[in-house]
């Protein structure tokens, strides 16, 4: 079976752009891969364009209610980080090779509980 295309989504700035690149450069994903890694790269441009916002900007801000409060772009920015930080995680980018030139991937995450796996009666 071919493959799907890696080409980039038009959309994607600089940041985003770079993140395409240097994931698609050795790597090939399936289709599902693909659109983590859309959204990944998009996130990244997100957090790019706050970052550029926060610059020279205010920690604090004044809010409605007239209380001085974290700007509003750092708590997204911390969102985003979040969310590019799942996100890529769920992707399992390898993180290396083995030395005869297998990928090295991170383990997949187990069940909640470990072992014993999600939640029920242990018992009786």
């Amino acid at each position: 079976m071919k493959p799907p295309a890696q080409t980039p989504p038009s959309d994607l700035g600089e940041e985003g752009m770079r993140m395409w690149n240097e994931a698609t450069e050795h790597l090939v994903f399936d289709a599902h891969e693909l659109s983590l890694l859309r959204v990944a790269c998009r996130t990244a441009d997100r957090m790019e364009d706050i970052a550029d916002a926060l610059n020279g900007a205010p920690l604090t801000v004044t809010n409605f209610k007239g209380d001085e409060v974290a700007n509003p772009l750092l708590v997204e920015q911390r969102q985003q980080a979040a969310s590019l930080a799942k996100t890529l995680a769920s992707l399992r980018m390898p993180t290396g090779f083995t030395e005869d030139g297998q990928l090295i991937r991170p383990a997949s995450r187990g069940a909640a509980r470990g072992a014993r796996g999600s939640y029920g009666l242990r018992s009786v």
